[in-house]
């Protein structure tokens, strides 16, 4: 230790004026001097049941919104619980997920909304997260939610803005919707559950978080390996290319997208094994693939465009011809 370390040391431990002004800032701190202010998360959970894309939404069993439909969130235990660890508790509340399940989940942070009054009670900021995962089980209501519910994301789309049903795209990737899936029979179902009707409308400001949750889905599957995290560890092509087809709400060539798949250094990777069934229309078994080391992809997978007029009508300008 160096003589200046020695002084630095101790002399906070002896009464360094500025260790001794800090500490008594602090004493004198009021927090109550400032308003009150809460943080809680919300978490989109997403994942694909019956080859449809679901979202995770809880039926509010108090005020505010009672019986109105929300996203599954809570406050977070202030001084107990770090922000990802507020969401990964909330999430498994909702689902049963144990700690061996939640591994499997990609959690990331979505964004922050604190806008004055999204919360009736109080000022609140809310840190949203996005959740997907393959074979999410059957929602199940904890803490102050009456119950829960898997909901397709297309029923979403009045009470979003539209956001939640994409238009299809007229780019060559766009054709007739992909026949019955052929690889191993799970992976991009969640469960047998029958889809719910949409609860609408959505409590707080939750329709603009599930609007931008599904916005950033749609985007990261364009550039990052993400869809193979709604797959199970092994996979056939055909079960990817379900997980954009339902994300992106357009049905793809299957030439063209298994083609752009495997031109991708490290997005999958062959397992040397084949599903444990050919598909509805007979033919030899399809190969399985698992997810490959990359991190971005390159070149990236780009969405469909979404349609346009062909031809635009004339305007009217109010003129005799």
């Amino acid at each position: 230790m160096t003589a200046h370390h020695r002084r630095t040391v101790d002399g906070a431990a002896a009464g360094d004026p500025a260790a001794h002004d800090e500490t008594a800032f602090l004493a004198a701190y009021d927090p109550h001097a400032f308003p009150a202010i809460a943080v809680t998360v919300d978490i989109v959970a997403l994942t694909l049941r019956g080859g449809a894309l679901h979202v995770l939404l809880v039926e509010r069993g108090g005020p505010p919104f009672q019986g109105a439909w929300a996203l599954p969130g809570g406050f977070v235990r202030a001084g107990r619980e770090s922000l990802d660890g507020a969401a990964a508790r909330e999430l498994a509340e909702e689902t049963g997920l144990d700690a061996a399940l939640l591994e499997r989940v990609h959690l990331e942070q979505l964004g922050s909304y604190g806008d004055p009054g999204r919360d009736p009670r109080m000022p609140v900021v809310t840190v949203a997260y996005l959740a997907f995962a393959p074979d999410l089980p059957e929602a199940r209501g904890g803490g102050d939610a009456a119950t829960a519910a898997w909901v397709p994301v297309a029923g979403l789309a009045a009470d979003l803005g539209g956001a939640a049903a994409p238009e299809r795209g007229t780019e060559p990737d766009a054709a007739r919707p992909r026949p019955q899936e052929q690889g191993p029979g799970h992976g991009i179902d969640g469960g047998d559950s029958v889809p719910r009707p949409a609860p609408l409308p959505l409590a707080f400001d939750h329709p603009r978080i599930v609007a931008d949750g599904l916005d950033r889905a749609r985007a990261k599957i364009e550039y990052t390996p993400l869809a193979t995290a709604f797959l199970a560890e092994e996979f056939t092509i055909v079960e990817l290319r379900g997980v954009y087809e339902s994300i992106w709400g357009s049905p793809l060539h299957a030439g063209n997208f298994h083609r752009k798949v495997l031109s991708v250094p490290g997005f999958v990777e062959p397992t040397g094994t084949t599903a444990a069934r050919g598909g509805a229309r007979g033919g030899p078994r399809a190969r399985l693939y698992r997810a490959g080391s990359a991190r971005l992809l390159h070149p990236a997978l780009l969405r469909p465009a979404a349609p346009q007029s062909a031809v635009s009508e004339p305007r009217d300008t109010g003129k005799s011809k």
